[in-house]
């Protein structure tokens, strides 16, 4: 197996696990040439990586295989090294591509201390400590300090709870 298929066979499988690597998406197709420098943003686009895509894949398929991969490649190193011949540009888009993997470029990383490890910080000093006791634990309903009285009086009335010992 060859550099270039093997490469090929990694950016066909990433991002997908059931991907055999025999076949790559449009998606992946325009991954690996961004990332392994095929596509530069003037002479290649993403729209004329995706227009090549298109033109080898078979009429109703969403996949490409390695021999139309090749084809795909024939297309593109034309319009990359404008001032060399097919078979010499084919060969610099190889060397490009040759021993590159997937980068994760992006990615969203996991963040160590997460939202609720900040809220219940024992140490926080803020409007909402009562909230919590020592261990950080919620207190629930007990650590609010205004608890709705539901008794029928209105709040600051002196003489709640008066009505059944004068009737």
């Amino acid at each position: 197996m060859s550099a270039v298929e093997n490469t090929f066979r990694k950016f066909a499988t990433y991002g997908d696990t059931a991907a055999s690597g025999n076949s790559m998406t449009g998606k992946n197709f325009s991954k690996m040439c961004k990332e392994c420098g095929v596509m530069d943003g003037k002479a290649v686009t993403s729209t004329d990586v995706d227009i090549v895509f298109n033109k080898v894949k078979a009429k109703g398929a969403r996949t490409i295989t390695f021999a139309e991969f090749q084809q795909a490649m024939k297309e593109v190193c034309v319009k990359h090294f404008k001032n060399k011949s097919p078979e010499e540009a084919l060969q610099a888009v190889y060397g490009l591509i040759e021993g590159k993997e997937p980068g994760h470029v992006g990615t969203t990383k996991a963040t160590k201390a997460g939202g609720v490890e900040r809220l219940t910080d024992t140490s926080y000093t803020g409007t909402h400590k009562e909230r919590f006791d020592e261990s950080g634990k919620g207190k629930g309903l007990a650590g609010r300090e205004d608890l709705t009285d539901s008794s029928g009086y209105v709040g600051a009335y002196k003489g709640a709870g008066t009505y059944d010992k004068t009737h």
